[in-house]
């Protein structure tokens, strides 16, 4: 079923940079089912696919937003911003960081059964990550099928040089979140769903149900580590994982 209306209001708040009353106040019948109908129609606009990204992966966010599941979204080229390449704050709406672990896949992967294990060993590298996320929304005031319509406020994302993720413990990785030189969050990569591979067997499990998988070479953001901070022009934000280093983004 097409969503026209939907999409088409999605698109011109991104494109326009000017942000919109969530779709559940003009469509009440909205559900998740139905939002994901309507990020896969937004894909075409994109370019070719190249990951996925994970949100609501902490098990205190949902119980706070009373989801029991996390939510994904797609990642295009669109998407990807080159490490030294600054954030342009002026091309989006309210831009947020927040760090990541980031899996680089090494091989297709995709059934309805896979377990973290084989994530684990499908991955070719894991990295630091620094996700921006820019609800398309009026306050970032939105349903969980709101946010899963506008791809799960997917901006843009960079990130650092993959190691191979063997003979680490992704649980008890120390994540630091800086801003200005600031310290503004810390967490461990336990705040991905328990285990930030678990959060990826789980989005394997999910794009099963409609014939997707993993791919080669594609990148998977894992779930948010900490609260997003909203940057402005001038910022600098960094973010630093035990034993997977550092990654800096320059706002201007």
């Amino acid at each position: 079923m097409a969503h026209d209306v939907e999409v088409s209001m999605l698109r011109a708040a991104r494109t326009e940079r000017v942000a919109i009353p969530q779709l559940s106040d003009t469509f009440p019948s909205l559900d998740l089912l139905t939002a994901y109908e309507i990020q896969a129609e937004q894909r075409a606009g994109f370019g070719p696919l190249v990951g996925w990204k994970l949100g609501v992966t902490s098990r205190a966010k949902q119980q706070q937003v009373g989801v029991d599941a996390p939510i994904y979204g797609f990642l295009a080229g669109d998407h990807v911003l080159d490490l030294g390449e600054p954030l342009v704050v002026a091309e989006h709406i309210s831009p947020r960081c927040e760090p990541e672990i980031v899996f680089v896949i090494g091989r297709d992967l995709s059934g309805a059964h896979v377990t973290a294990t084989e994530v684990l060993g499908a991955t070719a590298g894991v990295a630091v990550g620094i996700e921006v996320l820019d609800s398309r929304y009026t306050d970032y005031r939105f349903t969980m099928p709101d946010v899963v319509a506008d791809n799960a406020s997917a901006g843009r994302y960079v990130v650092g040089t993959p190691v191979p993720p063997h003979g680490l413990d992704l649980r008890l990785v120390g994540v630091v979140l800086e801003l200005g030189g600031e310290v503004v969050a810390t967490a461990s990569g336990a705040a991905s769903l328990g285990h930030p591979a678990a959060a990826v067997a789980w989005l394997v499990r999910e794009l099963a149900a409609s014939g997707e998988g993993l791919r080669a070479g594609e990148v998977v953001l894992s779930g948010g580590l900490t609260a997003a901070v909203p940057v402005s022009a001038g910022d600098v934000v960094v973010a630093t994982i035990d034993r997977l280093g550092s990654v800096e983004l320059a706002c201007r």
